[in-house]
């Protein structure tokens, strides 16, 4: 890092202004006190235009070759650019003394991921991974509950991320080319694997089903991810774009008690609105709120209320300024996103061959 005066904002570089650059990212950034949005590397003159009307201050570039050539005058880099760039993208900025935040994926193989960690902890730099999910507000209550010990001893999770987009939308996310890292698995899969292993531990076991379901589709678009965890719950894991008929978000079993809750995390939606962090952010309709029982059905009002927490996308980068500026921990480490790659591995290699594998 650059010897920025005490008090002074660190200045970010964002490489990638599409959906995950525009719409999470930059807004994040530029709302989290300790950060400033200083770079926007993008080659589409639309996205320039538009990352300037949002940010007036923001400069930016056409490559990321321009950026690299500004490092001096940087002190972290975001990089939101498609998946088949993260790594490359990411090792030249600790190879320029950087410290790093990188999209999910971090990368397209475990090892890959713990490459980039070992580069990162020889250079004594922070590399941190996007899992906004963390801070659904969905997941937040989850883990109250299960910290808690309100279900008792957890047995199965279902979690889902189901869409029904009946036509692929195109893009590098849905291309069958293995260089580009798309597909579902890689996408979705990425955040419901990382929330199964925080919430219960490593794995040691994966079964997976992957299907390639709507006309012209080159890549899998409805993927089921069985999980065992050394704890010994089983996580059942659906990530779809072809699900005409939206399944509970989480639906978690224990020796005492289930949690069933459907909707997704507002943040997203609001953020795509251009809505900002501010009072209310991440608050939910009552109407929305899941359920705890045990015997009753949800569906027809059993089982008590369960407020659903906050969802908070804004402490992600909180987290990331305080390990900058104070020390603190890294909110989600490579290592981590290396461990949730073990899984999508497995879970690729187990769909291709039919065979459960053992982690």
């Amino acid at each position: 890092m650059t010897g920025t005066p005490p008090g002074t904002p660190l200045r970010v570089g964002l490489v990638g202004y599409g959906l995950a650059g525009s719409v999470f990212h930059a807004p994040l950034i530029a709302a989290t006190e300790g950060l400033t949005l200083d770079t926007v590397v993008t080659s589409n003159p639309e996205r320039q235009q538009q990352a300037r009307a949002e940010f007036p201050d923001v400069t930016t570039v056409a490559t990321p070759d321009e950026l690299f050539d500004r490092a001096a005058d940087l002190d972290l880099i975001v990089v939101a650019s498609p998946n088949k760039t993260h790594v490359p993208l990411a090792t030249r900025a600790l190879e320029a003394g950087l410290p790093v935040v990188v999209d999910k994926p971090i990368a397209g193989t475990a090892a890959e991921a713990r490459e980039l960690a070992a580069l990162a902890e020889e250079r004594g730099l922070l590399l941190s991974v996007f899992q906004n999910r963390r801070w659904d507000n969905d997941f937040l209550t989850l883990r109250k509950l299960v910290s808690e010990g309100a279900l008792g001893d957890v047995w199965r999770f279902e979690s889902r991320f189901e869409r029904w987009r009946p036509k692929p939308k195109g893009g590098w996310r849905e291309s069958g080319d293995p260089a580009e890292i798309g597909g579902l698995l890689y996408d979705l899969g990425s955040h419901v694997v990382d929330q199964a292993l925080v919430l219960f531990g490593p794995a040691t076991g994966v079964y997976a089903e992957a299907d390639v379901r709507r006309a012209g589709a080159e890549t899998d678009d409805d993927t089921f991810i069985a999980i065992t965890h050394a704890s010994g719950v089983r996580s059942h894991l659906y990530v779809s774009a072809t699900t005409a008929q939206l399944g509970p978000r989480f639906r978690v079993l224990g020796s005492q008690a289930g949690y069933v809750k459907y909707g997704l995390d507002p943040q997203e939606a609001a953020l795509r609105e251009g809505k900002r962090p501010g009072p209310g952010w991440g608050e939910e309709d009552e109407s929305l709120w899941g359920r705890v029982g045990a015997g009753e059905s949800p569906v027809t009002g059993g089982g008590r209320v369960e407020p659903t927490l906050a969802g908070d996308y804004p402490a992600y980068y909180a987290a990331v300024a305080g390990a900058l500026l104070e020390g603190g921990p890294n909110p989600v480490s490579a290592r981590e996103a290396a461990a949730a790659l073990d899984v999508l591995e497995a879970a690729r290699r187990s769909a291709r061959d039919g065979v459960a594998v053992t982690l």
